[in-house]
Order: C-alpha cells, then structure tokens, then sequence
C-alpha cells in the first residue's frame, strides 16, 4: 500500500504529517503503518523514512478539528528506533510549529493578510497551541529567513504560543505539590560508565508539568554543571534513565508497579549560566543567557531542547524555591517586555533559546511563546510494506 504525506522541518526537529483522510483512525492500525512506514524495527531505520534520531523519527496525524475556536487536531507519534513501536504518551512543539504551516500551506485555515493565526490541539495530551504563521503578503512561502538554535537553516517564521499549559497531563504545574525535593534513585547499581557511578542516589529535583511533564535535576548537587557537551551527557543517560523511571509514578504518569516508559517525563539538567561552545562552534558567554539546560530526548541527549520541555523550564523559573528559580541568575527584571511578559533565556548545546510568559500567575501561566521556524521539505507517497498494510477507515 501507499500514503500521501508530507515532510516538514519545525524547529530542530523533522516530522512526517499525514491526512486523517489518508490513515486509520484506529492506533493500533495506524501504529502499524508507522512502524512499516518507518522502518521502525530497524536500529537505522534504513528501509523505511524515519531518521534514525529521536528529533527526526517523529510523526503527526492532522485533521480539521470538530471543536469550537480550534482550527486543526494533531495526533503526535514519536515512532520508535530499532523497536518496532509507537510512543503515543507526548506533544511536540517543534511538530506543531510544522502543523501550523502545514495548516496555512494546505488550506485547513484560510489566509488572514501578513500573519495567519493558526489554534491547534494535541490530541495526545489535550494541550491547545497557537501558531502565527508569516504570510507576508497575503501568500504562503516556501522559503524563510527565521533561524533558531540548531541549525543555521533559515524557514518560515511561526510565533509558538502554548495557551494555559500548567497541569495538562497530571492536572498540577507540581503534580507532587513541592516546588522541589530529594529523589531517592534506584537501579543505577548496575551502571558501567564511571560518570554515571559518580550520580547521587538522591538527586535534589523539580517534577513540572507544563508543555509536557518533566523532571528537572539541580545539576551542581548532584555533582554536574548542567553545560555538559552531548558526550558528556551521553554518559550520564543510565542514571537520568533511573532519575526519570522513579518520578514517574510520584508524578501520576504510571500506576506504582508499572512500567515506565522513556518518553514521559522528560528529564534533564538545570544549572547556572557559565561560558560554553556551541555545538556549531560558537562561543557563548555566562553573561549571554540565564541558565543551562541538558535534557534527553528518549534516550538520547537532545542536541537543543524540546519545547515542550523548555515551556516546562520557563515555568518552574516562576516558582520560588524550584532548582530552575534557584539556578536562573535572571528571569524578568531587565528582561521584562513591554507586555509584561518575563523572557528566560536557556543555555543549550545548540545555542539560547528564549522563552517568554505572560499572563496568568506563577502557577498558572496564561501563554508561553517560542519564536520558531518551519519549512515544508517535500510531498511524497509513501509506500508501506504489506506487514503495515491496513486500510484506512
């Protein structure tokens, strides 16, 4: 069998969309087509279309939405490497930012002049995003000049909003009511790598939900910086593995006894601001952001941030006492905006990412932005082996 889809870049990230139109709206039938489509058994993904990369093997399923003041639902799939499975748990705003423009590209929302507002909602986890869309001259470009930290590629630039983010997935911006607290590890006994044997056991953390839930670990009590290069995070992945599987269930996100998962919650390292070198090979100064931050992206270190993760990030930095609040040397003051909003400024291995709240109050903020870019790459068919051949309803 074959399907229509479309490739796109969001962000840092490079996700496939399919029309509902196109696929089952049965997971199991649709998680089929995914894994042939993907090649998703394979470690390399070689005999499929998938990237071989958590930030490039990933997937949403768009449609017109049913509900009053959103214009698109999208399904988000982060398909398994070498594992033959889809991960159904999470959002990702670099796909959403790819949504949105997918949305204005296709005709799903009409054009409105030099800026195209597009609202959407993730089916996943219920979150509803906001997208603004350049269309400078009442047109759609294929082109862009909008860059971001990660790639020196220009796209299309998209305003991301989250709108009321705090609590989609476990009902609480701190789902164990503690702006932060020791975690008592285990299963890093049977670690190899002399970094992760050097992990406390008891790491001091905040567990957010916002964007997506995450567990953020104060990086210098557990006797990191929270700038660590990729390869040296790379070394660290079995304890913050350890670090993920038992927040889980204090955060609501699995039953006591149950499996965890790698995708939810996300986990990394916050620390102070001190000077580093891109992984573009820019230097970046202590005095250029307000903190670093190391998170994994499934089990890899991810070369930016997820944004879902840095709205969780840019929200613990509201709240007095949290390892984000602690560990901030500046989040407001003189980086106030004149709409009230508070930018942070995140330190990561690809470069600063800014975030900026606005609204609400520190427990419930109103919106959360991120100025992404996207780019459609190509309109393909994809043709899917006859183990994920499954008609579409």
């Amino acid at each position: 069998m074959h399907t229509p889809a479309t490739l796109v870049r969001g962000g840092t990230s490079k996700c496939w969309l399919f029309s509902q139109v196109h696929v089952p709206t049965d997971r199991t039938a649709l998680e089929q087509i995914l894994v042939g489509a993907y090649g998703s058994a394979d470690p390399v993904e070689l005999d499929g279309v998938g990237g071989a990369t958590p930030t490039t093997s990933k997937a949403a399923v768009v449609s017109v939405s049913p509900a009053d003041g959103i214009d698109v639902d999208y399904l988000f799939a982060q398909v398994g490497i070498g594992t033959g499975t889809v991960e159904w748990g999470s959002n990702c705003g670099n796909c959403a930012t790819g949504v949105a423009l997918y949305a204005v590209a296709k005709g799903l929302v009409p054009l409105a002049g030099d800026r195209t507002r597009v609202v959407m909602r993730n089916t996943n986890t219920g979150a509803v995003l906001e997208g603004i869309v350049d269309t400078t001259g009442g047109r759609v470009r294929e082109f862009g000049e909008q860059t971001v930290p990660g790639t020196r590629a220009g796209g299309v630039a998209v305003g991301l909003t989250f709108l009321r983010p705090a609590g989609r997935s476990t009902g609480a911006l701190l789902p164990t009511g503690s702006a932060a607290q020791y975690l008592t590890v285990d299963g890093i006994a049977g670690a190899t790598t002399s970094a992760t044997m050097g992990a406390t056991t008891a790491p001091r953390v905040s567990m957010v939900d916002a964007g997506a839930p995450v567990v953020l670990v104060d990086a210098e009590r557990a006797g990191r910086t929270g700038a660590e290069t990729l390869e040296q995070v790379r070394d660290d992945v079995p304890w913050l593995r350890a670090v993920r599987h038992t927040a889980a269930p204090l955060m609501g996100l699995v039953a006591p006894g149950g499996e965890p998962g790698d995708a939810v919650p996300k986990v990394g390292l916050v620390g102070p601001p001190a000077p580093y070198v891109t992984t573009l090979g820019e230097h970046v100064s202590a005095r250029d952001y307000d903190l670093s931050v190391r998170m994994l992206s499934m089990n890899s270190p991810h070369p930016v941030i997820g944004l879902t993760s840095a709205v969780a990030v840019a929200a613990a930095a509201r709240i007095d006492g949290s390892v984000v609040a602690d560990a901030a040397t500046a989040h407001g003051g003189e980086h106030d905006d004149e709409h009230g909003g508070e930018w942070l400024r995140i330190g990561t291995p690809a470069g600063v990412v800014a975030v900026r709240c606005t609204g609400g109050t520190p427990h419930h903020p109103e919106r959360v932005t991120v100025q992404r870019a996207a780019r459609i790459l190509a309109d393909a068919r994809i043709y899917v082996p006859e183990h994920g051949a499954v008609t579409a309803a």
